[in-house]
Order: C-alpha cells, then structure tokens, then sequence
C-alpha cells in the first residue's frame, strides 16, 4: 500500500509491488463471496472479494502474456466534475503491451450511472498514462468452465518433467485430446492425462475452448 504519490508519479513497477489495498474477513451472512486463489503466476495468493473476480484471476493466469497481478493496486483520487472521488480498481496486470487496469463488475451492474461513471473518469485517468483499462464482466459460460477445470492443473511442481517431455514429443498438431491422453501407453494414464492437462494450461497447445472440452477436441501448436 502506498498513500501520497501523485498519480503520474506512481510507476508501474511500484504498483506491482502494491499490497491490496483493502483487507476483508469472512463472517456468517456476509453478501460477498471472498477468498484467496493461489495464482501460478504470482506463486503466491491473490485475494478476490466475488466470485466475478475469482473468475477474472482464472483468465489472468491462463494467460502466458499475463506476468504480474495485483490485487486492489492502489486508491485513485481526484476532483472530477467539483466533487473529489475515490476508487480502487480491482486488479493490476502486467502485460507484454504495458499495465493494465481492471475492474471487475456483472454486466447489469457495469451499465448502472454510478458505476459507468466511475469507470469513465477511471478510464481517463488510467489511459493517459498510456496504460490500458478494461471493465470485465461475465464470460461466456463454456469458456468459462474450461478455463476453471485447467486451473485445476496449474501448478507445476505437481508434474514430472520426463512425463511432460514424452507427452510433448508424442502429441502432434491435429492430435485430438483423447489421442493426447493414450499417447504413452506404457506410463500411468491418469499421470499422462494430467500432464496433457497441465499442457493445455500451459498453452504448449491451443484448443477451440468456447465449446466444452471433449475426447474429440483438436489441439493445436502454438506458435
């Protein structure tokens, strides 16, 4: 957390470095779903306050452009319109085209006044400095459940290298995934199935991920 720097002053690299902003606790009834997802990314937890922004850390660390996030980086303030406001964007994310900003909010709530208001001046703010700004809200429901279950096989340390390297060199572009996961007949088939998995997170191969997984999904090298 860092309090007084002017925001043209406010590196990039300090932000990322930010601790969230905000803390929260779990209580009996709370309104909000809370918690902590522990990102490949980061190899560290980022904390989330919906299940919205659980989603949207998902997406952040499948994507190997992605090389930092940052949970509530930092508290925006400013006189916009005579009246001094406040907002502290949802997350920070390293990309290979420079920071970006980003707010995470359901669809039918983005477009009320209040809201898209704060994103507009927030917007300005953020685009200035040449970083990038995205409101997030929900993805398309396959897409997202795909992206979730290969979150399952994230971490890396949980896989043998000498499995990973056979997999890599058996499967082919054009393979389907069930040919994926019978390529090392002599190996464990669960252990070969995780390891095609953790692949596909990896994205060593790209696969249609708007339909839901199956034995006939082709995959695809990446370039």
């Amino acid at each position: 957390m860092f309090e007084g720097l002017s925001w043209e002053s406010a590196s990039a690299d300090v932000l990322y470095a930010a601790e969230p902003w905000r803390t929260f606790r779990w209580y009996m009834g709370q309104k909000h779903y809370s918690g902590t997802y522990w990102s490949s990314t980061q190899a560290d937890h980022v904390i989330y306050e919906s299940r919205l922004e659980l989603a949207r850390l998902w997406y952040a660390d499948f994507e190997p452009d992605v090389t930092a996030i940052v949970a509530q980086p930092f508290l925006l303030k400013g006189e916009v319109g005579g009246v001094l406001r406040r907002h502290i964007p949802d997350y920070l994310l390293a990309t290979g085209e420079g920071p970006l900003v980003v707010d995470v909010k359901p669809r039918h709530r983005a477009v009320k006044p209040e809201h898209a208001f704060t994103f507009a001046w927030t917007r300005e703010a953020v685009e200035l400095r040449g970083w990038g700004y995205e409101v997030w809200s929900e993805p398309p429901d396959a897409e997202l459940a795909n992206v979730r279950f290969l979150a399952g096989y994230r971490r890396d340390w949980l896989f043998d290298p000498d499995v990973l390297e056979d997999v890599s060199d058996e499967v082919v572009d054009g393979a389907s995934l069930g040919e994926a996961f019978g390529c090392l007949p002599d190996r464990p088939a669960l252990l070969v199935r995780a390891a095609v998995l953790h692949l596909l997170w990896k994205q060593r191969w790209l696969t249609d991920l708007s339909v839901p997984l199956s034995a006939g999904s082709v995959l695809r090298t990446a370039s």
